[in-house]
């Protein structure tokens, strides 16, 4: 308790210079805690936008590949692969019984995906097809809030198409047009609604209609060709993936694996975030160990007498020792307050369309590593100091 309050009594002695020694440390934790939010709210923002409107799984047939048959002569095995009849999911009822009974997942959608093209006079436009249940039609994308014209009620002969694919072939709700698909089948169907997502890939390309109407126009009269899930935690999608797959015996993909590019790039994203960070703690440190040092030098005639009196070169170390501690913990807390108060104040900013102005996450700062790598890199810092103090000849400092 000693050392403690002698280390209290320097701090002290100097207020200015503590007070701005312990707001450059404030500010660096500040910056520190900015930075982990900015980088987790950023990746939460992406990881939204990519999975709002995809699936988190998506399960696919079994590739079959030629086999060689025991004792015959070793050749090179090839896949075959049918141009007449495709691949599917026969007993997906089966398997979506399954996938309901896994508490992860949130939602099913058995699908009939192909392409085609929507005719309408001598306007053609390719479009990828996709048939669903239409009580599931908001299962993984939310079609039905983004309706602009008509509904999203299916029906027998019911087509759902994006806005910018109804202004390339001047279509309308109510409008009847020519699917013609890929199987050389054809069916005059009816657009129900006009739908605007604000992805292009959405409402340019892709027109949805009901399962049943989807079976005969690609030739599938019992199986799906896909079934994609949605989980309650888009992160843990790969290693759900890799479970169903061997539950199922489907080909099981994630959204991290069709978005290599994402995640690479929200690595690196991560690692410009650690950088600045470990830049904010040497900071912090060379701040406070010049301090102390700068402490240890003016202090040497008051060392050098505690040392005359017999106080052991340990409880000079450790007063120089507690200093950093006590100025790590000062500054950690002030800016662990004003790092959280930044980033509330930043997350409630809004543009005019009401979204936020800057994908911000204060509750994900990293408060706690701040405040514990904050305390230790200033104990740390204070060694050198300390060392320096520890060692000071008592005689030679007296004659100063």
């Amino acid at each position: 308790m000693f050392a403690f309050t002698v280390a209290r009594r320097y701090l002290f002695s100097n207020p200015l210079q503590t007070v701005l020694l312990v707001a450059g440390v404030a500010l660096g934790v500040t910056v520190f805690i900015f930075i982990t939010a900015l980088i987790a709210g950023l990746a939460v923002l992406l990881t939204d936008q990519v999975t709002g409107n995809s699936a988190h799984v998506t399960l696919d047939p079994p590739t079959r590949v030629a086999r060689v048959l025991p004792g015959a002569q070793p050749i090179e095995s090839v896949a075959l692969v049918s141009t007449v009849q495709r691949r599917q999911i026969r007993d997906w009822p089966r398997i979506e019984g399954l996938l309901r009974a896994e508490p992860s997942v949130i939602a099913i959608s058995p699908q009939i995906t192909g392409s085609g093209f929507l005719v309408r006079g001598e306007a053609v436009a390719q479009v990828e097809v996709i048939g669903l249940e239409p009580q599931g039609i908001d299962a993984i994308t939310p079609i039905s809030s983004k309706i602009i014209s008509g509904s999203n009620a299916l029906g027998a002969d019911g087509l759902l198409i994006g806005e910018r694919l109804a202004q390339e072939l001047g279509l309308y709700a109510g409008q009847v047009v020519l699917l013609r698909t890929e199987r050389n089948a054809e069916r005059q169907l009816t657009v129900k609604g006009i739908y605007r997502t604000g992805l292009q890939s959405l409402d340019e390309r892709v027109a949805f209609l009901s399962l049943q109407t989807a079976r005969p126009l690609f030739d599938l009269p019992e199986g799906v060709t896909k079934i994609e899930i949605k989980l309650n935690n888009p992160t843990t999608a790969r290693e759900e993936a890799d479970f169903l797959a061997e539950a199922t015996g489907l080909r099981a993909i994630s959204w991290q694996d069709k978005n290599l590019d994402l995640e690479g790039a929200l690595k690196s994203q991560g690692q410009t975030g650690t950088l600045i960070q470990i830049f904010s703690l040497i900071s912090i440190v060379i701040g406070v160990a010049s301090a102390l040092v700068l402490s240890a030098y003016r202090r040497r005639p008051e060392v050098g007498i505690m040392r005359a009196f017999g106080i052991p070169s340990g409880f000079i170390a450790w007063i120089f020792l507690l200093q950093g501690l006590l100025i790590g913990l000062a500054g950690a807390a002030i800016g662990c307050a004003t790092g959280y108060g930044l980033c509330t104040w930043l997350a409630g900013l809004t543009r005019a369309d009401g979204t936020a102005a800057l994908p911000i996450a204060p509750e994900q700062g990293g408060y706690v590593a701040a405040i514990v790598l904050t305390t230790l890199g200033a104990v740390i810092a204070s060694v050198l100091p300390a060392r320096a103090a520890s060692r000071i000849d008592p005689l030679e400092a007296i004659q100063q």
